[in-house]
């Protein structure tokens, strides 16, 4: 997963979290990200992800967008990247991993632990008569 942070326009400080791919953004309501700013056309950006390149950013024909201020038209992603284009800019950002739970396997140490103390003292008890 990767999160998107909007720095400018009205909603900056404002994350996306993308789980899905392609992941497109611009003014278009069908968009998964949809930012209204001056110079944002209806399909601008697509993020796509391939096993092969990593998180691919491409624009859409006869649009502008820039990472760290150099102009491209396709690009491979890196953690921390800032995305121009139109008078937007965002952030990328791989998001934190979710990690599971870990009850259950605690659960198992502490009943082991305490049934070998419970052994131990047993057989000092039968030990000992």
């Amino acid at each position: 997963m990767i999160q998107l942070k909007i720095i400018s326009g009205s909603t900056a400080d404002t994350t996306q979290v993308v789980r899905r791919f392609p992941f497109r953004i611009g003014r278009a309501p069908e968009n998964d990200l949809r930012l209204e700013v001056p110079g944002v056309w209806d399909n601008h950006l697509t993020l796509e992800f391939q096993k092969s390149e990593g998180f691919m950013l491409r624009t859409a024909p006869d649009t502008f967008a820039a990472i760290n201020e150099q102009p491209l038209t396709s690009a491979r992603l890196r953690n921390g990247d800032i995305i121009s284009f139109g008078s937007a800019k965002i952030q990328f950002w791989l998001a934190a991993p979710h990690q599971r739970g870990l009850q259950l396997r605690e659960l198992c140490v502490w009943t082991l632990l305490v049934g070998v103390t419970a052994f131990q003292f047993m057989l000092i008890y039968r030990l000992i008569r």
